[in-house]
């Protein structure tokens, strides 16, 4: 897929960082006060697919052959599609490939980014969890408060929109950060005290305290869309624990609330322009079991500009606006 990103070190060989990577010997720079240096804009995009498929069993990487294949199919895939997502009667559609941003920057393809269970698979669900799907499709039945990022319910008003349409929650901003369809950008801005994790979608920004292992988080009673993020080093990853989400977003995927889950992030840099992100999330009240994903991390040379996305902008106030206007004629044309 097209992924038109200029990576910072062109002279650095994605061999050579394979190598660096396989042994273990990068030493990431320093800041100034002496911790791993995480500053920089980083690009999370992917083709691979979160779950790993059932023919790969507990293999974690393809094949070099596997890999030329997907290259293939996918580079036909563009040859032949310039449409966008197919509208229906209750939606326009959505983006054609040209704005797809997909293809992760680097030579080690995942069967999955889901590393634990060992399977590549989420695990188990709780009895009785809620399940909601959105989408760029028609509106699905279901109730308020939509937890799901796109699609929505109804056009009765704003809260029957997802989150990302309501510019809450970027539909790939998290935490966790997942790749989609584009924007996949994040930086990270460190000083001693504190690291900044900014999302590119929504301009979301999450002001992490480096703390002591253990340090307690806000009170229970208070629940933050993004979580309560309290960070510390471990060695050269910056560990990030995010609880306190406030129950109006999903678990994960569509499944749950995010009400009891605990989210643990893992930024480790293994060579010059990879950050290796890694999370596990915990929620015994949607998951039967904790699951972990990798998502690699790579350099960009280019800043992260704002995404201008704001709650009650002229997006949503034209959605509600169309869909009074589609009633009023409807109302017009049965009193004829």
């Amino acid at each position: 897929m097209k992924n038109t990103l200029t990576l910072l070190a062109l002279a650095i060989t994605a061999s050579f960082a394979t190598s660096t990577f396989a042994q273990g010997t990068y030493i990431a720079p320093r800041t100034e006060w002496g911790d791993p240096d995480l500053n920089g804009v980083w690009n999370f995009s992917s083709n691979v697919p979160m779950q790993r498929p059932e023919q790969f069993g507990e293999r974690e990487f393809m094949t070099s052959d596997e890999i030329a294949s997907m290259q293939a199919r996918l580079a036909a895939a563009d040859a032949s599609s310039d449409q966008a997502v197919a509208s229906t009667e209750g939606s326009p559609g959505g983006y054609n490939d040209f704005w797809v941003e997909s293809a992760g920057i680097t030579d080690q393809i995942r069967t999955s980014h889901i590393v634990y269970p060992k399977n590549g698979r989420m695990p188990g669900r709780v009895e009785d969890t809620m399940v909601q799907f959105g989408g760029l499709g028609d509106d699905v039945p279901g109730t308020r408060p939509v937890r799901y990022t796109v699609g929505g319910i109804s056009k009765d008003g704003p809260e029957d929109r997802g989150l990302s349409e309501r510019c809450i929650v970027g539909f790939n901003a998290g935490p966790p950060f997942m790749p989609s369809l584009y924007n996949n950008n994040v930086q990270i801005v460190q000083n001693k005290d504190h690291a900044v994790i900014v999302v590119e979608m929504i301009h979301d920004a999450r002001i992490v305290p480096i703390v002591s292992i253990g340090q307690d988080h806000i009170s229970e009673d208070i629940g933050l869309w993004s979580g309560d993020s309290k960070g510390y080093w471990d060695g050269d990853t910056l560990v990030v624990v995010t609880k306190n989400f406030n129950g109006m977003t999903q678990s994960f995927s569509a499944f749950g609330t995010s009400e009891d889950k605990i989210l643990t992030e893992r930024f480790t840099r293994v060579d010059p322009v990879t950050v290796n992100y890694e999370w596990t999330l915990d929620d015994p009240s949607t998951f039967t079991d904790k699951f972990t994903a990798i998502v690699p991390m790579t350099k960009v040379a280019g800043q992260l500009y704002e995404y201008a996305c704001h709650e009650g902008n002229y997006g949503m106030v034209n959605i509600l606006r169309g869909k009074r206007a589609e009633e009023s004629r409807a109302t017009e044309s049965g009193a004829r």
